[in-house]
């Protein structure tokens, strides 16, 4: 490939950020290689790259004709460079930043706090804060930075009347993550979502629907109704920490008691904190600073589990994206909306009714044991780390065999789910679809 080639391609990888890239600051930011081997890797690099992160279709396909093209292409090359190979900016801003992003046609903000030596060679953990009713995101970064210091990017968007259960808020924070991702170098294995009061609300029901991109949750003086209880079962390879004022007159702490108490039902991990502090204007709803450092400390021992043995995914009828290596394709009879229940009686009735679709799921030694409720089909995802390909692979649901047999590792399949799921750490390169209508 040409230098020329190379600046243009670059050019137009840079042209998918926010803001521009000079040819200068590109040819810098990728050192002219000095042998053919070289030169080739960094070509595919870019064709990878810029593959993922096209939002043209027709252009997503002929890059990914031209990846594909390449010989003696792998499946672990392309994992590697998926992982490693990633470009970020090389100038970005920093300090305390306010932006404007389109979400749903809706002109919406959040505020950001990056480092001031912000390097782009190091990743960085990234905290989403959620702010209450009356405040806005940018009150919450003066709030939040000062006591975090110079080694997280810290988002904060904003939404009125701090509305994070409706669509557009739960729009908005996963539009921002996946905007922050694009031009900042984050660690995708160490992203954390919290908030306080209404913002806790959406850490639960934003949370609960997107557990597999966050490292850990922390919401603070909140809760949620016992109806939607079972989505907390999606938290179970997620870290919890719960903080909760014994005082609280805004939202009562039996909230946040009735919470844990299913979670320890449920046998799944948390950490609850009651203080019993008050603030002069805010009584017992507040998040007392004295917390910080334990919170901050527990942030830091948490990481992001990919790929996990064992897992529960429940979903309502708008909510089914990828969950780690489980997909719920179609359901079976009338499915609850979740958000929609807060504006019609008759989603309300299906949500107290708990008419949810469920997936249960374990893998060991190349057995797959699932049990489903009100799903007909569903898709399962494999990666060596999940399976051998060496061996066959015997899927059972609901206690009946429906699936055997062996799996190739597909460099196609894997770049285009990675496109599809966003994730920097989290690959698959085979899958199967399980109709369990279809008489097997």
């Amino acid at each position: 490939m040409s230098r020329c080639k190379k600046l243009v391609m670059l050019s137009m990888l840079f042209a998918l950020w926010s803001g521009s890239v000079d040819f200068l600051a590109a040819s810098e930011l990728i050192p002219v290689p000095t042998q053919a081997s070289e030169a080739a890797d960094l070509e595919l690099n870019l064709l990878v790259q810029q593959f993922i992160l096209s939002q043209d279709e027709a252009q997503s396909e002929s890059l990914l004709k031209e990846v594909l093209g390449n010989k003696g292409l792998t499946v672990p090359k392309v994992e590697a460079l998926l992982r490693e190979g990633k470009l970020y900016p090389p100038t970005s801003s920093t300090g305390s930043l306010h932006k404007d992003i389109q979400v749903a046609g809706y002109n919406m903000s959040y505020a950001l706090y990056v480092p001031k030596d912000y390097d782009s060679k190091k990743a960085y953990p990234l905290i989403v804060c959620l702010h209450g009713a009356g405040f806005v995101g940018d009150s919450y970064i003066d709030r939040w930075q000062p006591r975090l210091g110079d080694d997280v990017i810290l988002v904060c968007p904003t939404i009125g009347n701090g509305a994070w259960w409706s669509p557009e808020g739960e729009a908005l924070v996963m539009k921002t993550l996946d905007t922050i991702l694009t031009q900042y170098h984050i660690n995708t294995e160490k992203i954390f979502l919290t908030g306080m009061s209404n913002g806790g609300i959406g850490v639960y029901l934003i949370g609960m629907f997107h557990a597999q991109r966050f490292a850990a949750i922390s919401p603070m003086a909140s809760g949620i109704p016992e109806e939607v209880f079972p989505f907390l079962k999606n938290f179970s390879s997620t870290g919890i920490y719960i903080i909760h004022g014994a005082n609280d007159q805004v939202m009562p702490v039996r909230l946040s008691q009735e919470v844990t108490a299913y979670l320890k039902k449920e046998k799944i991990p948390f950490i609850y904190r009651e203080h019993g502090k008050e603030h002069p204007q805010a009584g017992g709803h507040f998040f007392p600073r004295e917390e910080l450092p334990a919170l901050v400390e527990w942030f830091n021992a948490q990481r992001r589990i990919t790929d996990p043995a064992q897992l529960t995914f429940v979903a309502d009828q708008v909510h089914r994206a990828p969950y780690y290596w489980v997909e719920i394709n179609e359901t079976e009879g009338r499915i609850a909306d979740v958000q929609k229940s807060i504006l019609t009686n008759e989603e309300v009735e299906l949500v107290k009714a708990g008419a949810f679709a469920s997936l249960k799921a374990e893998i060991s030694e190349n057995v797959v044991k699932v049990t489903t409720d009100r799903i007909n089909r569903f898709t399962l995802f494999f990666n060596n780390r999940l399976i051998d390909f060496s061996k066959p692979v015997r899927v059972m649901a609901n206690g009946k065999k429906v699936f055997e047999g062996r799996f190739t590792q597909s460099p196609e399949f894997l770049l285009q789910e990675a496109k599809r799921r966003s994730d920097e750490i989290t690959f698959y390169s085979a899958s199967v679809v399980i109709d369990l209508n279809k008489k097997q």
